[in-house]
Formats: structure tokens, C-alpha cells, sequence
């Protein structure tokens, strides 16, 4: 089984206030610096990530797996109040020696289409 580029629709995110100052608070930040980069977690990985989970054709073991790798890549910040758009797809499934590496990335962009995000995620599941 393989899902190699695979690809997932757009999910919209909003930046809510509140959500983004109890994460702010829980990684040492002061919610009134503005939306921490590593809020992408949520709007960029996060928003996206359940669709591969849930995802029967893709058949992810969620108890056997492991996420070993995460990157973001940053063209802008958004700002509390923005709506943005990300969209996930399946860059890699390869299968070696009884485990499976997924490699799930995901573009977001603005309200109005511009680039903010791109995260690179891998996930290793034990068979």
C-alpha cells in the first residue's frame, strides 16, 4: 500500500486570539510579541495532519507510529485575525525493512494566496 502523492483538500484556518496566547504561554512566549513562528505547528502540520490519520486508504497505525522528523520553512508570519489556507500532500511512502516512512508536507498561504508556510513532516510507522 502506498499513497505517494496523494493529495488532501485545503483546510482553512483562522488565527484566533485566544488560541494563539494560551500557546504563546505553554513555550515561554508573551502572546502580546505576536503569533510565535512555531504556531505553524497548528495552522500549517496541525490543520492537515488528521486528514492522513484518518485517512483509510493510507492506513496509518497511529499506535505504531513514530514522528521523527519536523521542519518549517517560513516566507511570512500570520498575524492574529488572518485566515489561512493549507493544503497537505503525500510526497513519499516507502516501505524498508518492516518499517514505513511517510513523508507528509504542507503549503500554506494567505487570505490572499501568498506564500506563508511550508512544513515538512516524516513519520515512521513500526509494522
Amino acid at each position: 500500500m502506498t499513497v505517494e502523492g496523494k493529495q488532501y483538500p485545503p483546510v482553512t484556518v483562522e488565527i484566533e486570539a485566544d488560541n494563539v496566547a494560551e500557546f504563546a504561554w505553554s513555550i515561554g512566549a508573551d502572546p502580546h510579541d505576536g503569533v510565535p513562528p512555531t504556531y505553524a505547528a497548528v495552522y500549517c502540520l496541525g490543520a492537515t495532519a488528521s486528514q492522513l490519520f484518518g485517512d483509510e486508504e493510507a492506513a496509518v497505525d497511529f499506535s505504531r507510529l513514530l514522528h521523527a522528523e519536523q521542519e518549517f520553512d517560513w516566507t511570512s508570519h500570520p498575524e492574529v485575525g488572518d485566515k489561512v489556507h493549507s493544503q497537505a500532500r503525500v510526497t513519499s511512502d516507502i516501505n524498508r525493512r518492516g518499517m514505513r516512512f511517510v513523508t507528509f508536507e504542507t503549503d500554506t498561504t494567505s487570505g490572499k494566496g501568498e506564500p506563508v508556510c511550508h512544513s515538512r513532516a516524516l513519520f515512521v510507522i513500526r509494522a
